[in-house]
Protein backbone atom coordinates (compact mmCIF):
# COMPACT_ATOMS: atom_id res chain seq x y z
CA UNK A 1 0.00 0.00 0.00
CA UNK A 2 2.81 2.48 0.89
CA UNK A 3 4.29 1.25 -2.42
CA UNK A 4 1.01 2.79 -4.41
CA UNK A 5 0.66 5.67 -2.55
CA UNK A 6 4.35 6.82 -2.83
CA UNK A 7 3.90 6.02 -6.75
CA UNK A 8 0.41 8.22 -6.95
CA UNK A 9 2.45 10.91 -4.96
CA UNK A 10 5.34 10.82 -7.22
CA UNK A 11 2.85 10.94 -10.43
CA UNK A 12 1.06 14.05 -8.95
CA UNK A 13 4.33 15.57 -8.02
CA UNK A 14 5.30 14.85 -11.76
CA UNK A 15 2.00 16.36 -13.32
CA UNK A 16 2.36 19.62 -10.89
CA UNK A 17 5.33 20.64 -12.26
CA UNK A 18 4.98 19.65 -16.01
CA UNK A 19 2.02 21.71 -15.72
CA UNK A 20 3.00 25.08 -15.43
CA UNK A 21 6.18 23.94 -17.43
CA UNK A 22 4.20 23.24 -20.86
CA UNK A 23 2.12 26.45 -20.05
CA UNK A 24 4.94 28.52 -19.54
CA UNK A 25 6.39 27.30 -23.40
CA UNK A 26 3.33 27.90 -25.18
CA UNK A 27 2.53 31.50 -22.94
CA UNK A 28 4.94 33.48 -24.67
CA UNK A 29 3.98 32.76 -29.32
CA UNK A 30 0.44 33.58 -27.78
CA UNK A 31 1.52 37.02 -26.55
CA UNK A 32 3.63 37.34 -28.96
CA UNK A 33 0.86 37.10 -31.69
CA UNK A 34 -1.84 39.39 -29.89
CA UNK A 35 0.76 42.19 -29.06
CA UNK A 36 2.48 42.07 -32.45
CA UNK A 37 5.02 44.79 -33.22
CA UNK A 38 4.59 46.73 -35.77
CA UNK A 39 7.52 47.70 -38.28
CA UNK A 40 8.25 51.15 -39.78
CA UNK A 41 8.72 50.69 -43.86
CA UNK A 42 11.81 49.98 -44.88
CA UNK A 43 11.01 48.76 -48.65
CA UNK A 44 8.93 50.04 -51.74
CA UNK A 45 5.87 47.68 -51.52
CA UNK A 46 5.56 47.58 -55.25
CA UNK A 47 9.08 46.32 -56.06
CA UNK A 48 10.79 45.50 -52.80
CA UNK A 49 13.43 47.21 -53.04
CA UNK A 50 15.16 49.74 -50.35
CA UNK A 51 13.06 53.02 -50.10
CA UNK A 52 14.07 56.57 -51.38
CA UNK A 53 12.79 59.03 -48.95
CA UNK A 54 12.21 61.43 -51.60
CA UNK A 55 10.35 58.76 -53.81
CA UNK A 56 6.80 58.89 -52.19
CA UNK A 57 3.00 58.82 -52.69
CA UNK A 58 -0.16 60.67 -50.12
CA UNK A 59 -2.37 58.16 -50.68
CA UNK A 60 -5.38 57.67 -47.47
CA UNK A 61 -4.07 59.39 -45.02
CA UNK A 62 -1.03 57.76 -45.24
CA UNK A 63 2.80 58.77 -46.76
CA UNK A 64 3.79 55.39 -48.83
CA UNK A 65 7.92 55.37 -49.79
CA UNK A 66 9.17 53.64 -52.90
CA UNK A 67 12.18 52.84 -54.42
CA UNK A 68 11.29 55.16 -57.42
CA UNK A 69 8.72 57.48 -58.45
CA UNK A 70 8.03 55.05 -61.22
CA UNK A 71 6.28 52.83 -58.14
CA UNK A 72 3.43 55.38 -57.30
CA UNK A 73 1.12 54.37 -59.79
CA UNK A 74 1.29 50.81 -59.50
CA UNK A 75 0.12 51.91 -55.79
CA UNK A 76 -2.48 54.02 -56.57
CA UNK A 77 -4.06 51.51 -59.18
CA UNK A 78 -4.36 49.27 -55.97
CA UNK A 79 -3.78 50.31 -52.71
CA UNK A 80 -5.70 48.00 -50.99
CA UNK A 81 -3.47 45.17 -52.43
CA UNK A 82 0.06 46.74 -51.12
CA UNK A 83 -1.88 47.96 -47.85
CA UNK A 84 -2.76 44.26 -46.98
CA UNK A 85 0.31 42.64 -47.70
CA UNK A 86 1.97 45.63 -46.00
CA UNK A 87 -0.35 44.39 -42.75
CA UNK A 88 0.53 41.17 -43.18
CA UNK A 89 4.02 42.15 -43.16
CA UNK A 90 3.32 43.80 -39.66
CA UNK A 91 4.60 47.07 -41.40
CA UNK A 92 2.79 50.29 -40.81
CA UNK A 93 3.20 52.85 -43.11
CA UNK A 94 3.68 57.09 -41.90
CA UNK A 95 0.22 58.40 -41.38
CA UNK A 96 -0.35 62.10 -42.53
CA UNK A 97 -3.60 63.05 -41.60
CA UNK A 98 -4.54 65.99 -40.37
CA UNK A 99 -8.40 65.26 -39.95
CA UNK A 100 -10.84 62.52 -38.98
CA UNK A 101 -12.14 60.45 -41.86
CA UNK A 102 -15.79 60.57 -40.48
CA UNK A 103 -15.93 64.14 -39.22
CA UNK A 104 -13.44 66.23 -40.84
CA UNK A 105 -12.82 67.57 -37.34
CA UNK A 106 -8.83 68.11 -36.09
CA UNK A 107 -7.67 64.01 -34.79
CA UNK A 108 -6.83 62.96 -31.16
CA UNK A 109 -3.81 60.74 -31.48
CA UNK A 110 -5.10 58.75 -28.63
CA UNK A 111 -8.02 57.49 -30.62
CA UNK A 112 -7.38 55.62 -33.60
CA UNK A 113 -7.51 52.04 -35.26
CA UNK A 114 -5.31 50.05 -37.22
CA UNK A 115 -6.69 48.89 -40.75
CA UNK A 116 -4.53 46.72 -43.06
CA UNK A 117 -1.28 48.52 -43.02
CA UNK A 118 -3.18 52.17 -41.91
CA UNK A 119 -3.14 53.46 -38.80
CA UNK A 120 -6.27 55.48 -39.40
CA UNK A 121 -6.86 58.31 -36.37
CA UNK A 122 -10.25 60.07 -35.28
CA UNK A 123 -11.78 63.10 -33.35
CA UNK A 124 -13.25 61.14 -30.95
CA UNK A 125 -14.08 57.66 -29.75
CA UNK A 126 -17.56 57.72 -31.60
CA UNK A 127 -16.51 57.72 -34.98
CA UNK A 128 -14.12 54.52 -35.35
CA UNK A 129 -17.02 52.23 -34.86
CA UNK A 130 -18.70 54.36 -37.65
CA UNK A 131 -15.14 54.05 -39.76
CA UNK A 132 -15.55 50.16 -38.87
CA UNK A 133 -19.09 49.68 -40.88
CA UNK A 134 -17.59 50.98 -44.17
CA UNK A 135 -13.82 51.90 -44.05
CA UNK A 136 -13.57 51.99 -47.67
CA UNK A 137 -16.05 55.03 -47.89
CA UNK A 138 -13.94 56.69 -45.49
CA UNK A 139 -10.40 56.07 -46.87
CA UNK A 140 -12.05 57.23 -50.24
CA UNK A 141 -12.63 60.85 -48.13
CA UNK A 142 -8.90 60.58 -47.09
CA UNK A 143 -8.05 61.53 -50.27
CA UNK A 144 -10.11 64.47 -50.74
CA UNK A 145 -8.98 67.89 -49.75
CA UNK A 146 -10.67 68.12 -46.12
CA UNK A 147 -10.66 72.27 -46.92
CA UNK A 148 -14.04 71.32 -49.76
CA UNK A 149 -16.98 72.87 -48.41
CA UNK A 150 -18.88 70.50 -49.78
CA UNK A 151 -16.97 67.53 -48.15
CA UNK A 152 -16.96 69.57 -45.11
CA UNK A 153 -20.91 69.97 -45.20
CA UNK A 154 -20.99 66.56 -45.59
CA UNK A 155 -18.74 65.03 -42.58
CA UNK A 156 -20.12 68.15 -40.37
CA UNK A 157 -23.95 66.75 -41.05
CA UNK A 158 -22.97 62.63 -40.89
CA UNK A 159 -21.29 63.59 -37.24
CA UNK A 160 -23.91 65.55 -35.85
CA UNK A 161 -26.52 62.75 -36.79
CA UNK A 162 -24.30 60.32 -35.10
CA UNK A 163 -24.13 62.58 -32.01
CA UNK A 164 -27.64 62.83 -32.10
CA UNK A 165 -28.35 59.13 -32.09
CA UNK A 166 -25.54 59.03 -29.47
CA UNK A 167 -27.40 60.77 -27.08
CA UNK A 168 -30.65 59.32 -27.42
CA UNK A 169 -29.50 56.16 -26.16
Amino acid sequence: MRKTTMIAMVMLLAVLVAVPVFADETAPAAKTDSTRTLKHQTLCPVMGNPIDSSAYTDIQGQRVYHCCMMCSDKLKADPDKYFKEAAKEGILFENIQKVCPVTGKPIDTTVFTDYEGRRIYFCCNMCPPKFDKDPQKYLGMMDKPSDSPALQKKMDTEHEHSMEHHEGN
